[in-house]
């Protein structure tokens, strides 16, 4: 077995993240708030991949939660064609 080493040898740099975060953060507002979002979504769920959609919260008495994820093939219905499920 090898020797183990101390923790006082291993020092952090202080870099983890090399990317520029204001400026992703920034693209990615951007992208949330155009149309290409609901384009690609639709096409992944067209498609039959699991997506997910932001939809207000239909309890109204949990006020701490104004908006849930909920999948989307319970909003829109299945992918084959078939209906949502009707609540």
């Amino acid at each position: 077995m090898g020797k183990k080493r101390s923790r006082s040898t291993q020092t952090s740099s202080g870099t983890h993240c090399q990317k520029k975060s204001s400026y992703s953060k920034q693209q990615r507002r951007e992208y949330n708030e155009t149309f290409m979002q609901a384009i690609n979504k639709r096409s992944a769920w067209a498609s039959g991949k699991n997506v997910m959609l932001t939809i207000p919260n239909p309890n109204t008495n949990e006020t701490n939660k104004p908006f849930i994820r909920v999948p989307a093939h319970e909003q829109w219905g299945d992918w084959r064609g078939k209906k949502a499920p009707s609540k």
